[in-house]
């Protein structure tokens, strides 16, 4: 049997969860970005508890746990059943687009790094100087936008699946990887501007994030369907598997369709909650300012309505 088209032969045994998670070192592009991720973020943390500054340790688990469900994916014999079975195949799309991305904006590592990197000096540009730079520049502007990143979020299922694009980045180890970078990088895009904690040059309101959540979830469940409905194998790789594996390729892929339908729920209801408590904090914010500047002033907000009534009032009588 030939493994994803990358040349490894080898008949896996039936599927089953406990030889899923089994450790596999088959993607070391993976395994090392997970830990190169892991340990620039707990230095970056280290480096702020150094010079006394806190870290909320919120951040650092969500973050710890997002690199986790990458690591767990890519990095177990999930990715190796993932080369032969379109539902193990799905699971992982769905994980690395979905779950991972949303964690990992959690943890907030854009504001770790600015508030971490040493400023440059007047005049000198550093890794600082240029981070901020990019998050204003208008490169991140138009990939931030809900008009870019809504499309790319439903081209990334329609155009991969749909297409031969599929079956050819399949054929090579290199594409492969890159197909799985690509569904990490769509769901970060995706997920930024809507509940991300770090700053970024596209933040609507509240109201308007979730609309932008919801709008793209509904193509999510119309591919699973699609898929689920589907007569014969949509792709060929998963056309033909191993007779080791005991497996239907019909029966597996309408597996794969109701796991990208099922799954689209799970986020969706994880970044609701999330902006939902993202809103009630900064009303939270806003009403303590606001709090605060009537202390040092007296109220004179008030006042001034107060004594712009009694005028309405006056002239009213008059």
């Amino acid at each position: 049997m030939d493994h994803g088209g990358h040349g490894m032969h080898m008949d896996l045994p039936p599927f089953t969860l406990g030889r899923g998670l089994a450790f596999s070192s088959g993607d070391p592009f993976f395994l090392i970005g997970c830990v190169l991720l892991l340990a620039l973020y707990g230095y970056a943390v280290l480096r702020l508890r150094r010079r006394g500054d806190r870290w909320p340790v919120g951040r650092t688990a969500a973050f710890a746990v997002g690199v986790l469900t990458i690591g767990v994916t890519m990095c177990t014999r999930l990715n190796d059943y993932g080369m032969v079975m379109f539902s193990v195949h799905m699971v992982q799309h769905m994980i690395l687009s979905m779950l991972s991305p949303i964690l990992l904006l959690l943890g907030a590592p854009v504001t770790l790094a600015l508030r971490a990197l040493p400023t440059a000096g007047r005049g000198r540009t550093g890794p600082r100087e240029l981070l901020v730079k990019l998050l204003h520049s208008r490169y991140l502007r138009i990939i931030t936008h809900p008009a870019f990143t809504i499309p790319l979020f439903i081209a990334s299922l329609y155009g991969l699946y749909f297409s031969p694009l599929f079956d050819f980045l399949m054929r090579s180890e290199a594409g492969h990887i890159a197909m799985m970078v690509h569904f990490l990088a769509v769901g970060l895009l995706f997920f930024w501007p809507i509940m991300g904690i770090d700053p970024g040059p596209h933040r609507p309101g509240y109201v308007m994030r979730m609309l932008e959540l919801f709008a793209g979830m509904p193509f999510h469940a119309f591919f699973g369907i699609a898929v689920m409905m589907a007569s014969e194998p949509l792709v060929s790789t998963f056309r033909h598997p191993a007779a080791s594996l005991g497996i239907d390729p019909l029966n597996d892929q309408t597996s794969a369709g109701g796991i990208a339908w099922a799954f689209s729920e799970i986020p969706s209801v994880i970044v609701l909650v999330a902006l939902l408590f993202q809103w009630y904090t900064s009303e939270q914010r806003q009403a303590r300012r606001q709090d605060r500047a009537a202390d040092r002033d007296g109220d004179a907000e008030l006042v001034a309505y107060n004594a712009y009534l009694a005028s309405l009032e006056a002239r009213g009588r008059g």
